[in-house]
């Protein structure tokens, strides 16, 4: 058994809350960095380069959603897609939302605060996926 083979059978084994949490942790940082980046080297507006690290962050998340931690639905394809983009994108409207407040209001760093947005708005988007989203489908 191939190390590739060993550590996809560790994942799918893992509780589904957990194989989310991984997910959702790898399109969040993945996020981050992209925002991180852009700020940093381009001088780009935090809330600007937050749309462009949501949609880098997509990629990441419908991909290890799909083949991870909702496979047991065995729901992929375009439609799957779309439901999951409707959701994000609905998730990503809250986002930045939270984040014009956190920016705003509150002051905090745009690092840690949207840190911290992300943290929030993914209990929505787990709720959102598992029964819309991915949710099996009858033929």
């Amino acid at each position: 058994m191939s190390v590739k083979d060993w550590a996809l059978q560790r994942l799918l084994a893992l509780p589904q809350v957990l194989q989310f949490v991984l997910v959702g942790g790898s399109a969040a940082a993945t996020h981050l960095v992209v925002v991180g980046l852009l700020v940093w080297l381009t001088g780009m507006a935090p809330l600007s380069a937050n749309v462009l690290g949501f949609l880098v962050a997509f990629i990441v998340s419908y991909n290890g959603h799909a083949w991870l931690t909702f496979s047991r639905a065995n729901a992929r394809g375009w439609a799957t897609m779309a439901r999951f983009f409707a959701v994000a994108s609905l998730s990503f409207v809250v986002n930045e939302l939270l984040y014009a407040a956190v920016l705003s209001w509150l002051h905090w760093n745009y690092f840690w605060g949207l840190a911290f947005v992300l943290v929030v708005v993914a209990v929505g988007t787990f709720v959102l996926s598992k029964f819309w989203a991915f949710k099996a489908r009858s033929a």
